[in-house]
């Protein structure tokens, strides 16, 4: 049997995992499924289960949760008893509605239950940064820092206009500490080195000056430049959450500590861990090393993430700040959040429109392509709607406004893309999965082999004890294991950018192989998004250059959208355009006017119904199949007869056919989303044989389809290029943006191809499959490192055959397997 229930006290995506577990657990319950944003919980029960069995089970993960059933009123009724509370202005509220909606004006506890109140969010109101993990996104706190899971630097899980981006500021402070780490690395590494170069530096400096000034120079780098992995090797530790933080910070601690205690205490050390002058060799150039490479991957990393917000920030830059509002017959300017419902707005000829309304005096054009995504712009008169963040056209009017702040259509937009960028599953990295076994079992054999060296090992134990110990430790150092993804990444974006396909984050990459349906726009990704002169036929003697000047001399004068590709045309054929007389503008039929003393005239078929002229069936049938293949057909009348028709489309890329093929003889599902009309969808999608279309959708309308599709089971691709893909970008598991689409398009999206060709997909999914067998390479050759050395590290052949490795043996090992990593991730080139 099927149950629904209410579900209160859920605040995150780790409340949800608590109710869902718990529920699932109760004897009685085959599965549950607990949804945050309803606060709801679907049970299918085997037996009946009691409410006060489900409230007991659930109450074990904390007080703050509770449950009743689906037609339970006890918060509607608290809310009802606390009406008169809800308008008092106050921003924050009890998490736990135990109050209704009441709310309060400062921060503080719940007079009731004594919960932190939370600040009520708001698209157009300062907010309280929330900061969240990408890899976990369950983890929440109000404040930067890093993942206690996987030592990842939080993010804003929030965006506003006003606030700087922290993660440009992490950037900064990341780079200056490398940088630091770079000027100290250098020298340590000439010092320790010198002599395999064939520079020998000992008649100037003795070789334990020569520890203690690689001593001075590593202490800045550990305390300083690198402080930070430490604290999340240590927080690992004490979150039993070992990951890659946990190697780090045990391997170069353990070389940067193995090396001071040779430094200082030589003598303790058995005679074949020491050099021929009688010091033992120190592992401050390895530690210092090991470092500096993590942190040029952590330099790396961020200068990428510091670029996660900047698609909601070009979608805010889409409505003015400032507003001209007429109040009492005044023109006042106002700044945007003042703007009311039922304000009257003067929009001028190219400013953005603030908000969504309604034109009240005026017509005027308005570009909605980063709403609709079509590049024609649209014909707007008196009591026609307007969209906040179009673009007026060259005529002034009057909009009374009708939607504002996070009402509005964009505010919606602006929503959807935080959303799904912060709902998808996050990709968990291969080596960071695996080393959550790897690294208690690392050191557990370190612990282990100091263990049975101190008991049964040949004096003196203690000292072996610990070399073998400090041994394991530094040749199961991560530095292979770390670069083994980022340098096939760092590889397979460069050869992708000498391809025209930018990757905006190994994610991307990494999913673009598994994609088994690609979801793609039409204007601007399938066609080259600006309408070009198709067709001109002529009914009389009139010649086809002929009709086309005429009609392009008629157009000159016109603001229509389709008028530009006429005149273009001519214009390539080098036809003068003459002199026009008595232009009119007729909205939604078309343009007049007189050339020679000849009344020429270009419209649809209302056009026609004016002259009383009607298509003859053969007529009828020709402009058909035109329309039917996308075209957009205007008839032509001189002197109230019928002289022919001009069709104007937007023309296919040539490489969009060959592409849409080859990727679906790879088994990849290739469907059209549109906001134009049915029938240029339907001609465009027989044309190219795709698999399926859908037309005249919204950006939620699309981002709603490829969510779907996620539903069903479908690993999705979505390629756009205007603003209103944004939201189905950001969704999908892979977005693919054309660099000649919007700043807002290419933000969202992790891959871009630099032609505005979908062959590019082809050979981003290439790309995809190439990385990624070269990463798992990678692994091998770092785990196979790490499976032979670490035994022998440990002492296991010693009893045989006498071999105990050295720690100079294991930074060498070390080295080698990043070398080999390294120089497999060159391949791809």
């Amino acid at each position: 049997m099927e149950k629904e229930f209410t579900i209160t006290g859920m605040s995150c995506q780790g409340c949800k995992a608590h109710v869902e577990k718990a529920i699932s657990e109760v004897d009685g319950v085959a599965k549950a499924s607990v949804s945050l944003e309803n606060k709801t919980a679907q049970v299918s029960m085997e037996n009946e289960v009691s409410i006060e069995t489900l409230r007991e089970a659930i109450k074990k993960h904390g007080d703050r949760y509770d449950i009743y059933p689906e037609d339970h009123h006890h918060t509607h009724d608290h809310k009802k008893a606390n009406k008169e509370n809800t308008d008092n202005g106050g921003k924050y509220y009890c998490p736990m509605l135990c109050e209704g909606d009441k709310k309060y004006d400062k921060p503080g506890d719940c007079p009731k239950c004594g919960m932190d109140l939370e600040q009520e969010q708001s698209a157009t109101s300062s907010t309280k940064t929330i900061y969240t993990c990408p890899m976990h996104p369950e983890v929440e706190q109000d404040e930067p820092g890093s993942c206690p899971k996987c030592g990842m630097d939080l993010e804003p899980k929030n965006v506003s206009a006003e606030e700087d981006s922290n993660e440009k500021k992490a950037y900064q402070n990341m780079l200056r500490k490398f940088t630091w780490s770079v000027a100290f690395t250098l020298p340590v590494f000439f010092v320790a080195m010198s002599e395999m170069v064939g520079i020998s530096i000992d008649s100037l400096i003795n070789e334990i000056l020569q520890g203690w000034i690689q001593f001075a120079l590593t202490t800045p780098i550990i305390f300083y430049a690198t402080r930070e992995f430490f604290v999340r090797g240590y927080k690992s530790v004490i979150n039993r959450s070992p990951n890659m933080w946990t190697l780090i910070s045990l391997g170069a601690g353990a070389a940067y500590l193995f090396s001071i205690v040779a430094l200082i205490f030589p003598d303790i050390f058995p005679e074949q861990f020491k050099t021929e002058s009688g010091n033992v060799h120190l592992y401050f150039e390895s530690a210092a090393v090991i470092l500096t490479l993590i942190l040029l991957g952590q330099v790396l990393e961020l200068k990428a993430r510091s670029q996660t917000n900047s698609a909601i920030k070009e979608l805010l830059n889409l409505v003015p700040q400032q507003v001209i509002v007429i109040r009492d017959g005044d023109e006042q300017t106002i700044p945007l959040e003042e703007v009311q419902i039922d304000d009257i707005i003067k929009i001028k000829p190219g400013e953005k429109i603030p908000v969504d309304g309604e034109i009240t005096e005026g017509k005027t054009t308005i570009d909605e392509s980063m709403i609709t995504g079509e590049a024609n712009p649209v014909e707007k008169k008196e009591g026609n709607e307007v969209i906040g963040g179009t673009i007026n056209g060259t005529n002034t009017f009057l909009m009374k406004a009708t939607k504002i702040g996070s009402d509005t259509l964009l505010s919606h937009i602006i929503e959807m893309v935080n959303k799904a960028s912060r709902t998808k599953a996050p990709i968990q990295n291969l080596a960071d999965k695996i080393s959550a076994y790897f690294v208690p079992t690392v050191v557990a054999i370190a612990i282990l082999s100091f263990a049975i060296w101190s008991i049964w090992g040949p004096d003196p134990r203690l000292v072996y004890a610990f070399t073998s110990a400090v041994t394991v430790l530094i040749i199961a150092c991560p530095c292979a294991l770390g670069l083994a993804t980022p340098m096939s990444i760092m590889v397979g974006t460069g050869k992708g950018a000498k391809q025209g396909v930018l990757i905006k984050d190994a994610r991307a990459l990494e999913e673009m192989h598994k994609v088994t349906t690609l979801v793609i726009d039409k204007t601007g990704t399938i066609t080259e998004g600006k309408p070009t002169l198709q067709h001109v036929q002529s009914f009389s003697d009139t010649n086809e250059n002929e009709l086309l000047q005429w009609v392009a001399s008629l157009e000159n004068s016109s603001e229509h959208p389709l008028a530009n590709a006429i005149v273009e045309a001519s214009k390539a054929k080098k036809l003068e355009l003459l002199e026009v007389k008595d232009f009119d503008s007729m909205t939604g039929k078309g343009v007049k006017g007189k050339i020679n003393d000849q009344e020429i005239a270009i419209g649809n078929k209302k056009l026609l119904e004016d002259f009383n002229i009607s298509l003859n069936e053969a007529q009828n049938t020709e402009i058909a199949e035109r329309q039917s293949t996308g075209e957009t057909v205007m008839m032509t009348v001189i002197d109230g007869k019928l002289n022919g028709y001009i069709s104007v489309a937007d023309a296919i890329k040539e490489t969009s056919a060959e592409a849409i093929k080859t990727l679906q003889a790879h088994n990849i599902e290739v469907i059209m989303l549109t906001g134009d009309n049915k029938n240029t969808a339907k001609g465009v999608a027989e044309k190219l044989s795709l698999d399926g279309f859908e037309a005249e959708l919204l950006p939620e309308d699309k981002h709603a389809y490829v969510e779907k599709l996620q539903k069903d089971g479908k690993v999705v691709a979505m390629a756009g290029d205007g603003i209103n893909d944004a939201p189905a970008l950001a969704q999908a598991n892979v977005g693919i943006a054309m660099g000649t689409g919007t700043d807002v398009a290419i933000e969202s999206a992790g891959i871009t191809l630099v032609k505005g060709e979908l062959d590019g997909i082809v050979r981003a999914r290439k790309l995809s499959e190439d990385v990624m067998r070269n990463i798992k390479q990678n692994l091998v050759f770092a785990f196979g490192y790490n499976m032979l050395g670490v035994p022998i590290a440990a002492g296991l052949l010693f009893p045989w055959f006498g071999i105990l490795l050295s720690p100079m043996l294991a930074a060498l090992a070390m080295s080698l397997s990043s070398v080999s990593v390294i120089g497999n991730s060159l391949r791809l080139r």
